[in-house]
């Protein structure tokens, strides 16, 4: 099974970073871990959206959805070079690629698309691109919602909330949802030593307060997830073996 992940571009900006995988990024056996993947995103793309004038206060960003894909997990790694780029835009949406290569052999790319928010918190339209839109190179980011709420024969559980997964917004940060897989992982399912490819829907926020169950179905090679808040899926992840993904 290949990948359709937008390449590395040739033009255009791309925003470099080195970070070394300290002992809180790894799981027990040392493998750098999902949700130390998901806030390295964030926050180079937090770093590159301060440079170029996007970030906050006057712009603010909220992930709609991330694919990952852990080509070879980061095992004996010590640092990742992380490069990422605009992978297409919409209207008031941008798509972000990133590029992580560990010093060990270890690869894991990433493709999310984040909708625009201005200082009210209000979706607002994306104007005076130009430093992100040579390297989107003309593509149109897609905001639609694909991955199925996992319900017939669905395990639930619940999952408590905790003060450190409240980011500045107020609700749960994109790495938080993460570390749930995380530790669903351990029950079963993908093994994340392997290829694999993990995507998530952002549907809703959810708040401190909320009360999270989670509705799961661990098949061989698959699990599907749901972090549901009164019956509703508020994000909805999957996370599949692969065979093999491309060299290149």
């Amino acid at each position: 099974m290949g990948s359709d992940l937008v390449p590395i571009p040739t033009v255009g900006r791309i925003f470099r970073a080195t970070r070394r995988i300290r002992l809180s990024d790894r799981a027990e056996d040392g493998r750098l871990r999902l949700d130390s993947v998901a806030r390295y995103l964030q926050d180079v793309a937090m770093d590159d959206v301060d440079e170029t004038g996007w970030g906050a206060p006057d712009h603010l960003w909220v992930m709609r959805h991330i694919r990952i894909e852990v080509v070879t997990a980061p095992i004996e790694d010590d640092y990742v070079e992380l490069a990422t780029w605009c992978s297409g835009t919409a209207s008031v949406a941008a798509g972000r690629r990133m590029s992580l290569v560990g010093d060990n052999g270890g690869r894991i790319e990433l493709d999310s698309a984040w909708v625009h928010l201005g200082p009210d918190t209000r979706p607002a339209r994306i104007k005076d691109f130009e430093q992100y839109a040579e390297a989107a190179g003309g593509r149109v980011v897609s905001t639609r919602l694909e991955l199925p709420v996992p319900e017939t024969e669905a395990t639930r559980t619940t999952w408590p909330l905790r003060a450190t997964d409240i980011d500045v917004l107020g609700h749960v940060n994109n790495a938080a949802y993460w570390q749930a897989i995380e530790q669903q992982l351990l029950d079963g399912g993908p093994n994340p030593r392997l290829p694999l490819r993990a995507r998530m829907d952002h549907r809703h926020a959810v708040d401190l307060d909320d009360k999270v169950d989670l509705a799961e179905v661990v098949e061989a090679g698959r699990l599907a997830l749901a972090f549901c808040v009164g019956g509703v899926a508020r994000a909805v992840a999957s996370i599949e073996m692969v065979d093999a993904f491309p060299a290149n």
